[in-house]
């Protein structure tokens, strides 16, 4: 079987990719910064950096931690506001003929709500990503925490809007899935497992954490078996669509996420130390497909035993 005869289409709920490589929120600035090195247009997705209502400058230095096995970061969702976004980067991005998920955040339902009216009323904007749980800012992680507060504002952002909505969720709890059952029953197309896992580094000498907001959250390659023990959880419990996310860097990554229950994988911190990596991925995909003597990835996705 040839490259061109495997279809690599995947969907989530409402929203239809052409692949299932997408490059994730934070690790990819608002694509711009990306353009002379990776080829736009051919991924399954692109998330901008997560937008807020108004201007954010975020948490103090330091804001990155590199460790042993992946990358602390305290960020604090530095960004541009809604009003820049939809003026200088929204019109960029929707010229690209990639599909925009666009990526935001709240302190309350109010604020998602009225940042999924306005976004997902713009040309260009194929769906919306709640940012449930994000560490590093105060209340970040409240609605992905409780499941009745996560299908309030699930449902809110959706009935503000028609685009499909997406929620990110955090491995920060007991139960996961009881999180993604409220997501589903809020109205979400898809979940997206996982953000970060919320850690810390120390400085012994000084006897004080090194980032400025004392913990942030651990991503890269560290984390991948928690995503994926997340994804076989949410996979087993809730009839809903997942975006993997964790520690995806080569094509054995991606594959061990499909078969385990997600329809697509965001690429993350790779994204800093290999920024063509979602390309390779792409490439790769169909000889990986054709090695499981799949034509599609429908096929596989889920097919864990």
């Amino acid at each position: 079987m040839t490259a061109t005869q495997i279809d690599l289409q995947t969907k989530l709920g409402r929203l239809t990719l052409p692949n299932p490589i997408l490059v994730a929120s934070g690790t990819f600035g608002y694509a711009r910064e990306m353009e002379g090195i990776v080829d736009l247009p051919r991924l399954g997705g692109i998330l901008p950096k997560t937008i807020t209502a108004e201007p954010r400058i975020g948490n103090a230095p330091w804001r990155t931690v590199e460790t042993s096995a992946g990358l602390l970061n305290a960020i604090g969702l530095d960004n541009d506001g809604v009003d820049a976004f939809l003026e200088h980067h929204l019109p960029y991005l929707a010229g690209l003929g990639t599909p925009i998920v666009v990526s935001v955040a709240g302190r309350t339902v109010e604020d998602f709500t009225e940042l999924a009216r306005r976004v997902g009323q713009c040309d260009g904007v194929s769906a919306i990503e709640l940012n449930l749980s994000c560490p590093n800012v105060s209340g970040g992680i409240d609605f992905g925490t409780n499941a009745e507060s996560c299908r309030e504002v699930v449902a809110s952002a959706r009935n503000a809007c028609e685009v499909p909505i997406l929620a990110k969720l955090t491995p920060n709890v007991t139960r996961i899935a009881d999180i993604a059952q409220g997501a589903a029953d809020g109205g979400a197309d898809a979940v997206c497992l996982i953000n970060t896992v919320l850690g810390m580094a120390v400085d012994w000498k000084k006897r004080r954490p090194i980032l400025g907001n004392g913990m942030g959250g651990l991503s890269g390659p560290a984390i991948k078996p928690i995503a994926l023990r997340c994804v076989h959880q949410v996979r087993q419990a809730v009839d809903i669509p997942i975006i993997g996310i964790g520690g995806v860097a080569n094509i054995d990554d991606v594959m061990q996420f499909l078969v385990t229950g997600a329809s697509a994988v965001q690429i993350g911190t790779a994204n800093y130390y290999d920024p063509t990596v979602s390309m390779r991925l792409i490439d790769q995909l169909p000889a990986a497909l054709d090695e499981l003597n799949a034509s599609t990835l429908t096929e596989i996705i889920g097919t864990l035993t």
